[in-house]
């Protein structure tokens, strides 16, 4: 099982690039599932999730091919012949994104069979707003035995009105509607830029589509759609995690291809706390730390609001930061994880409910720590950069579901981080720098 040993201590300085966004692809490459035509993607992470995802489409009988050499990115899918529209469960047991595959699998086949979704062990996703807004557009589904069965002659517009904002309830629904019998209108839907890039993908398919990117989005049905070339955006959330590493190590770190757009919350939050962040471009953002670090609260909230999928990260800038920080969770129930981590290398956060207190600066020592998620991960790659000693991270596999070479990429800005058993991908290592 692969572990990253980190040594910490060194600012990272130079350029960082961000790859594609995981969290735009998984939709993407679902919505391929609505045309028997060829759908290219451009800008393709490689990560895990997306190997779990290219399994999934073939084995229903889609023909996948990733591409080599300068095109290692693009991913052709063709879905001419779905054999089998099933998302079996030792497929996706790992992977929250499967439930992606019931709208569009029930609008173009008619029948859809999906395992309850995988993944991260941060809390409930809950697929019951996937259910109800297909009832209403005239599906019948049936749950049973971990699975999800959907049927329906041609699904039909209907008036949807989100019980609680949902990411992938949006993109599901809205992947369904395209090719539903008139028209749908989805109210209290997400507005987060994954939304918006899938929105874009099925435009250009030749779906009609108003509003994506808010909280109403209007969906007048085709009866049929078309293959498409589509590029995916930047990883915010990729391109956040380096604006931190920036700032934690004390370093001048540009961050580039990225859509500084996107990252308003994780901005505002790291110059409150102190960094100062440069807008160079419209895909190049520059962070520097180049005094003490000092306390600032964060409340994760649904876009525009400051990310979940950034709250572990930022709990590791509080460990550095003078002064109580108060992080609060709101989006779920389970994702203090890396707490207990952090507090074995010597930070001192206490958690009542949702609400974690962080008081800092803390020196953090190296020990040998245990990935539990994707995020928290994210966090003690974070710790460990600036940890006195040698840190061994156990179970990086979560990393390598949303980061792509997490560890190539930090080595190239000073960081002195290297893979240990390298089971996702053969690659020499070089020797560690002491």
């Amino acid at each position: 099982m692969d572990k990253f040993v980190i040594r910490g201590g060194n600012p990272l300085v130079g350029t960082v690039r961000v790859s594609g966004a995981k969290n735009s692809a998984l939709p993407c490459m679902a919505a391929a599932i609505l045309t028997g035509d060829e759908v290219t993607l451009e800008n393709i992470p490689q990560v895990r999730d997306i190997d779990t995802e290219r399994r999934l489409l073939e084995s229903m009988g889609a023909e996948v091919q990733l591409g080599y050499g300068r095109a290692q990115h693009r991913t052709t899918i063709n879905c001419r012949t779905l054999s089998d529209p099933v998302a079996k469960y030792e497929i996706v047991k790992t992977m929250r994104a499967s439930s992606l595959v019931l709208g569009p699998l029930v609008a173009r086949m008619g029948l859809a069979r999906v395992a309850m979704p995988g993944g991260c062990a941060i809390g409930g996703r809950p697929i019951d707003l996937h259910i109800k807004g297909l009832e209403k557009m005239g599906a019948t589904l049936v749950q049973e035995h971990g699975y999800i069965e959907a049927r329906a002659d041609r699904l039909a517009g209907a008036h949807i009105v989100f019980d609680k904002i949902t990411v992938t309830g949006t993109e599901d629904l809205l992947m369904a509607a395209v090719l539903a019998e008139g028209e749908t209108l989805m109210e209290n839907c997400a507005r987060e830029p994954e939304v918006g890039d899938l929105a874009g993908l099925l435009k250009a398919m030749g779906a009609k589509i108003e509003g994506a990117g808010t909280s109403t989005i209007k969906v007048q049905g085709v009866t049929r759609l078309h293959g498409a070339k589509h590029r995916i955006n930047p990883d915010r959330i990729e391109a956040g995690t380096f604006l931190v590493a920036g700032a934690i190590t004390g370093g001048d770190l540009i961050v580039a291809n990225c859509n500084a757009s996107n990252l308003g919350a994780v901005i505002s939050k790291l110059e409150e706390a102190g960094a100062r962040v440069d807008i160079l471009g419209h895909d190049t953002v520059r962070v520097r730390a180049d005094s003490q670090l000092r306390a600032a609260d964060i409340s994760t909230e649904e876009y525009p609001g400051f990310p979940t999928d950034m709250q572990a990260q930022y709990m590791a800038l509080a460990t550095q930061s003078e002064g109580a920080s108060q992080v609060k969770e709101n989006i779920f129930e389970n994702r203090f994880m890396h707490v207990q981590e952090l507090v074995r290398m010597g930070a001192n956060i206490k958690v009542e409910g949702r609400t974690a207190t962080v008081r800092g600066p803390a020196r953090l020592s190296a020990t040998a720590v245990m990935c539990s998620d994707l995020r928290a991960s994210a966090s003690l790659v974070l710790a460990a950069l600036v940890a006195d000693g040698e840190s061994i991270l156990d179970r990086v596999y979560h990393m390598d579901r949303g980061y792509e070479r997490i560890e190539e990429k930090l080595r190239g800005v000073g960081a002195q981080i290297r893979r240990m058993g390298n089971v996702f991908a053969a690659r020499e290592e070089p020797a560690m720098a002491e």
